[in-house]
């Protein structure tokens, strides 16, 4: 899963962002794309790749949201849990969604070259631990995994685990080693910048107010310009807004806090070696080493939007509760970033109607899906590619409005007790059964001991001394004096 964050935008990135361009005269397009986020952007690329004059309208700038806040894990997968993909739609289609998982992974990958996109520092590797002990769980997914969905996974032991992350937080895991990370703000700018060299046009500060889907030529207006397209992609996410409310609110919006901590010098290297991303199975933590002795580090999620700095504290204890040989542990930035999740926990990809064409929902899994739904989507329009229609069984659902997000945080503190319980209690059980061993090993060495000395002469019970105990009285005068003579 790749989280929703990557650090903010420093100096080097602004430099390397052009400037905005407001649209600021009337255009005729093929494709219209509403959002400028990953998913957005992508469709841009590669319809632009495929010789279609696009245009893309953004009402801030391009990944202002989560799109440019990412923790930049690339791996295969969904929101929804691969069981329960499987109980939804049947193994067949679950494993043609997972292959399209795969394919946005390395269609990501291809794009992620320091050649393409300098500095976006790629490396290897993704573990998902489990906070209890889930040994027979672990050898069912990797057959699963292995053997269903043709995906290259290995089972990592207690011992593995704890090996390369120094805590006895976490028991089992899965390791990923063709899944990767790269710095993710860059990757949203270098997918803009192939964009804009593919042809595709990209307008920043230009928010829809109006969208016309009829005919063959539908219409969108903007403040201060109106915009023809013979298809229209929607990438908007939960920031859609008046012009499609009823398909914004199919969304719930999920926000996630993230950090950066100070320099953490040669503790860091005590706690954590492994280099890759680091996510637990209950979703609750998300973390992985940038600048070789910082962690970057996402805190649980929240429907309610905040100031990202009230989490700096909350995510400070989050890394002492899992790391406490690191101490105390200083935080130098924070953000946030919302993100849109579907109630079945699946993206919605397809068409609404003839032209008008939807994605988003893309929930924690956005860096994957995002670059397979673009290519979905491309090269339906300009080619035909009916694959899209896999997620036909994952239809628009009302997400619930403010009672949905009252539910969503209700269901999230609940998930994140039960975790924390279900945690602590193998913490307890694997200590228990480690104490029973202990003293077992003791109770045998001592028996063995006790072996090799051989039989050991009878202690004398306790009393006076044997010189000093009275002699035992005779039974009769015959025992005392011996036999008697004869006459």
């Amino acid at each position: 899963m790749d989280g929703t964050f990557t650090s903010a935008t420093n100096g080097a990135d602004a430099a390397e962002t052009p400037a905005r361009s407001r649209l600021s005269f009337d255009l005729d397009v093929d494709i219209c794309v509403v959002g400028a986020g990953l998913a957005g952007l992508t469709v841009a690329l590669e319809a632009a790749r495929l010789g279609a004059s696009v245009a893309v309208l953004e009402g801030r700038h391009v990944g202002w949201n989560a799109s440019g806040h990412q923790l930049g894990t690339v791996m295969p997968g969904y929101g929804l849990a691969l069981g329960e993909l499987i109980a939804r739609i049947g193994l067949e289609d679950a494993r043609e969604l997972w292959s399209l998982s795969k394919e946005g992974a390395e269609y990501v990958r291809a794009n992620a070259t320091e050649a393409q996109m300098p500095g976006i520092a790629l490396s290897e590797g993704a573990l998902e631990v489990s906070n209890v002990e889930a040994g027979d769980a672990l050898i069912s997914r990797l057959q699963m995994l292995g053997e269903d969905f043709d995906t290259e996974v290995e089972g990592w032991q207690v011992d593995r685990v704890r090996a390369e992350l120094n805590t006895n937080h976490y028991f089992h895991g899965v390791y990923y080693p063709k899944a990767f990370q790269v710095d993710g703000r860059k990757y949203l700018h270098g997918l803009a910048a192939l964009a804009r060299r593919a042809g595709a046009r990209i307008f920043e500060d230009t928010p829809v107010v109006s969208i016309d889907p009829s005919g063959i030529r539908k219409r969108i207006v903007t403040p201060s310009a109106r915009l023809r397209a013979s298809h229209i992609v929607l990438a908007g996410n939960v920031h859609l807004g008046a012009p499609l409310r009823r398909l914004s609110e199919t969304l719930l919006p999920v926000w996630r806090y993230a950090a950066v901590t100070e320099p953490l010098g040669e503790r860091l290297a005590e706690a954590m070696t492994f280099q890759g991303s680091v996510s637990d199975s209950d979703g609750i933590d998300h973390f992985r080493i940038v600048e070789g002795d910082r962690l970057m580090w996402a805190s649980p999620e929240t429907t309610w939007s905040a100031r990202p700095e009230r989490f700096a504290p909350v995510i400070a204890r989050r890394i002492r509760t899992i790391f406490p040989q690191l101490g105390k542990v200083g935080i130098s930035e924070t953000w946030g970033g919302v993100v849109g999740e579907t109630v079945h926990g699946m993206p919605q990809i397809g068409q609404l109607r003839k032209g008008l064409w939807v994605t988003s929902g893309f929930g924690r899994h956005g860096l994957n899906t995002t670059a397979m739904a673009g290519m979905l989507i491309a090269r339906s329009i300009l080619w035909g590619d009916e694959r899209w229609r896999l997620f036909s069984p994952f239809e628009l659902v009302w997400a619930g409005g403010t009672t949905g997000r009252v539910a969503g945080h209700v269901i999230g503190l609940w998930g994140r007790g039960s975790s924390a319980a279900a945690g602590a209690l193998a913490r307890y059980r694997q200590k228990a059964r480690v104490q029973e061993r202990i003293r077992e090993a003791r109770l045998a060495e001592a028996n063995r001991q006790a072996g090799t000395r051989g039989p050991q002469p009878r202690r004398p019970q306790p009393g006076r001394p044997r010189s000093e105990r009275p002699a035992a009285p005779a039974a009769n005068a015959a025992d005392a004096e011996g036999p008697p003579s004869q006459p």
